[in-house]
């Protein structure tokens, strides 16, 4: 089964139109091929981006442990600790997030 894709996209350049400035844009179709071998294996991206989350956090928590005897904004390393342990979450929540949206898109594949 073929999927049908319209791709937008612009032609020339932008003009003005009584003063406004005008982009010309138009669709184009184009027929994708089931299992064309688009199919991304996420499933690696998932484990680097655990992998890189649990790192950063602890690097996070050992800056933050070892700096915790001058608590204050002016403590540069315990203020990249809390950084890194931050910017850990981030990562694991964005990972989250595509493979959930993995895993309901190979649902839905499966279910037709």
């Amino acid at each position: 089964m073929n999927k049908i894709v319209k791709v937008w996209y612009t032609i020339g350049r932008e003009s003005t139109y009584n003063g406004l400035g005008v982009i010309a844009m138009t669709t184009k179709t184009a027929v994708l091929a089931e299992g064309t071998g688009n199919e991304r294996n996420v499933g690696r991206l998932v484990a680097l981006m655990t992998a890189t989350a649990w790192v950063l956090l602890g690097i996070g928590l050992l800056l933050s442990l070892f700096n915790l005897h001058d608590f204050s904004d002016r403590n540069t390393s315990l203020m990249v600790g809390v950084g890194f342990m931050v910017g850990s979450v981030h990562i694991y929540v964005i990972r989250t997030a595509i493979h959930l949206v993995h895993s309901r898109a190979k649902a839905e594949d499966e279910s037709k």
